[in-house]
């Protein structure tokens, strides 16, 4: 099985569209056995469901995420575990322990600027600074 994780600098990172890297984890029997990272090379919202798919990834952790990215998830076959933060090695060995603390309900739908919307805040209910 392989997790990816949106990844900036140890964390997860808080934007799913916006992710610039994604560290890999390769588990077997339940124990993460290589992981590394990998450069999106600029791609970003619902391309990065093909570049997962690519990548044969069969689980995603991630921060904030907007709709149209769940559809391309859903779409590719790739379980979603929304509005997990923290270290990315340790969301992992909670996710593989059944112990990830992540919101399935996490939807972050202020992408563009001028929707009277200041991304900079959190979104009511999501908790996630999409801005970042």
């Amino acid at each position: 099985m392989k997790i990816a994780v949106t990844y900036e600098n140890g964390e997860v990172f808080q934007h799913f569209g916006h992710t610039e890297q994604f560290k890999v984890y390769e588990v077997n029997d339940g124990k993460v056995t290589e992981s590394h990272i990998v450069d999106t090379n600029g791609q970003g919202h619902g391309a990065l469901a093909g570049f997962l798919q690519m990548e044969k990834v069969d689980v995603l952790i991630c921060g904030g995420i907007g709709g149209g990215a769940r559809t391309a998830l859903a779409e590719a076959g790739i379980e979603l575990l929304p509005g997990a933060s923290g270290n990315a090695d340790e969301q992992v060995e909670a996710y593989l322990e059944g112990k990830l603390n992540y919101d399935p309900d996490t939807l972050c739908s202020h992408h563009h600027e001028g929707e009277g919307h200041d991304c900079g805040e959190a979104h009511e209910g999501c908790g996630h600074h999409c801005g970042e």
